[in-house]
């Protein structure tokens, strides 16, 4: 095809069409295209892989097959690169700060990339945690053609006779703290929770941005429920790439189907699912970055509507790969679009409706026969939703709770107040904490931290040592998608701009009420009163790194924790 002629509405015509262009396109005859490759559509291929955890480790082998379904629908792919960063691996250290600024870095290079290269259209391969959000972000962002493609998760390891995922380990290492297992079973557990490239294998935040994003419609249905290691995986890409080159040519962009409709189905996934508390964040943010308006209480509204039927750990009993063979996304998508709890007319990235896609897919992924992972509409796990947005004097804009897998609704105990992850993690791994206690972890939410650390590390201690359904948490840090019991995250205001979570002291009777979407403290109003003019602000960051700059940027979680969008500075 003559460069003149091809496709001059593309935004990469004005990269490599005219004389003036001869530069331009000597240095992309420097990186290997030719003339016939400029003449196409340059598809950018976002890739979040990564040696540094087996999440997004298969990503770079599934590139290849993105790039031959490009190149088969007429496109030309240029794959770049962004980073990722493991939540699993982080966990617990000062490391884990990175891991939700990474979301921000991450969208923010995608459309650096696209824009600097005037790419007509991107496929982004995303997998651990902030890759699916960050990405999401930047396509909402670009409002470029495109979709994500989700790794895929993990395949369960196995130890001593049953299926394990890396929650096990984590809740391990406190039954090895508490003496209940033995050093040696720890290792031997470790040796086999992990064995090979995937995501973390529950419903935990990377398999549930997963499938809120397919329902949301920026990926195509059932393209990520297809394993890492899977031998139909590199089809499944294929096929990603052939259809990304289609939505390109047909101008199909997400502002066409990123409707406030959309972002409800993709909450009544999570729901439905038990999914990750992370799911608030991300998409708020996202719905930040398509102009949808979105606010955290709406994820109460389609909780109280929507009942819990996929049976996945950390609240249930299975694993990804269980659900794949079950009947996927898809088959959660029709069992809610039988009682109309999905817009089943909401647009997607291919062009077909939800609701022509989930039917559509059950010819290739049916139900399986005597499938449990997805339960009837009229036998669900819990009539209501896997998540709960608490308020009261505690949390004026609001705390997130997830109930699925227990029945643990109201709780008061003495707060036992930790200003950091680290010293509560201590206390917690010197015995100091026990049943009744309300474990209070703050100035660790996205200011304070800064960056908003994951919890698991301390909450796996706990439930390791048997805790769990005894000891309650509440903190402005986050949970991993891996936690459960009742734990109470995004507590906003957060500590660091002197939300109320900031005047607890030790010994505070604190009431957690699930029903009635409450905390406070029994506190002598005269008291509170004192402990508010004696708060001073900690001193802010110092320096001109990323942390330094996050800090004095981020907002409140309640609102997603996004960037330059309001949270009242500290003052005192």
């Amino acid at each position: 095809m003559d460069q003149e002629t091809a496709v001059p509405e593309l935004p990469s015509r004005k990269l490599v069409v005219g004389q003036e262009r001869a530069a331009a396109r000597a240095m992309l005859k420097g990186a290997g295209f030719s003339d016939q490759d400029l003449a196409r559509p340059l598809i950018g291929i976002a890739n979040t892989w990564i040696e540094t955890m087996p999440c997004n480790l298969g990503l770079r082998a599934l590139a290849e097959h993105v790039k031959r379904g490009i190149r088969a629908a007429g496109g030309t792919p240029m794959e770049f690169n962004t980073i990722a960063i493991s939540d699993g691996v982080a966990m617990g250290t000062e490391g884990m700060k990175a891991s939700l600024i990474s979301r921000e870095v991450i969208a923010d290079s995608i459309e650096l990339v696209c824009r600097g290269h005037l790419l007509d259209g991107v496929v982004a391969l995303v997998g651990c945690d902030k890759t699916i959000p960050g990405a999401a972000m930047a396509l909402a962002r670009l409002d470029l053609p495109g979709c994500l493609l989700y790794g895929g998760a993990i395949q369960p390891g196995r130890f001593r006779g049953r299926d394990v995922t890396i929650i096990d380990v984590f809740e391990a290492i406190g039954s090895a703290e508490a003496g209940r297992i033995s050093d040696r079973e720890l290792h031997e557990l470790e040796d086999v929770a992990c064995p090979g490239a995937g995501a973390c294998g529950g419903q935990f935040t990377a398999n549930t941005m997963a499938m809120a994003i397919e329902l949301l419609g920026v990926a195509p249905l059932q393209s990520g429920g297809v394993p890492a290691l899977d031998p139909g995986k590199p089809e499944v890409a294929a096929q990603v790439g052939r259809a990304v080159v289609e939505m390109v040519l047909s101008g199909r962009r997400p502002s066409s189907y990123l409707t406030r409709a959309a972002f409800e189905n993709a909450i009544a996934g999570v729901m439905a699912s038990g999914g990750s508390t992370n799911a608030v964040l991300h998409l708020l943010a996202i719905a930040h970055e398509a102009g949808v308006e979105l606010e955290i209480d709406d994820f109460d509204t389609v909780s109280r509507r929507t009942p819990w039927i996929a049976d996945l750990r950390p609240g249930g009993r299975y694993n990804a790969v269980d659900l794949t063979r079950a009947g996927g996304v898809a088959l959660v998508a029709r069992r809610l679009l039988e009682r109309r709890l999905l817009d089943g007319a909401a647009g997607t990235c291919t062009g077909a409706t939800l609701e022509d896609a989930a039917m559509r897919a059950a010819s290739d992924w049916p139900e399986a026969a005597g499938q449990d992972v997805v339960r009837t509409m009229d036998s669900p796990l819990s009539p209501t939703g896997g998540t709960v947005i608490l308020h009261g004097p505690l949390a004026p804009e609001g705390g997130v709770v997830k109930v699925a897998g227990h029945q643990w609704r109201l709780h008061t105990g003495p707060a036992r107040v930790f200003d950091s992850e680290e010293a509560a993690m201590e206390a917690v791994t010197a015995r100091r904490i026990t049943a009744g206690d309300v474990v209070v972890v703050r100035y660790e939410g996205p200011r304070g931290g800064p960056g908003m650390r994951e919890m698991l590390g301390v909450t796996g201690a706990l439930v390791g040592q048997g805790l769990g359904d005894t000891v309650a948490l509440l903190t402005d840090g986050r949970f991993s998608g891996a936690t459960h019991g009742l734990m109470v995250g995004h507590v906003a205001p957060e500590a660091a701009v002197g939300g109320p979570i900031a005047l607890l002291q030790d010994g505070d009777p604190v009431t957690i009420d699930v029903e009635g979407r409450s905390m406070s403290a029994e506190v002598d109003p005269v008291e509170w009163e004192r402990r508010q003019l004696a708060w001073r602000p900690r001193l802010p960051l110092s320096g001109s790194g990323v942390f330094v700059r996050y800090a004095h940027s981020v907002g409140s979680a309640a609102q997603g924790a996004i960037l330059g969008v309001g949270q009242g500075a500290a003052t005192g």
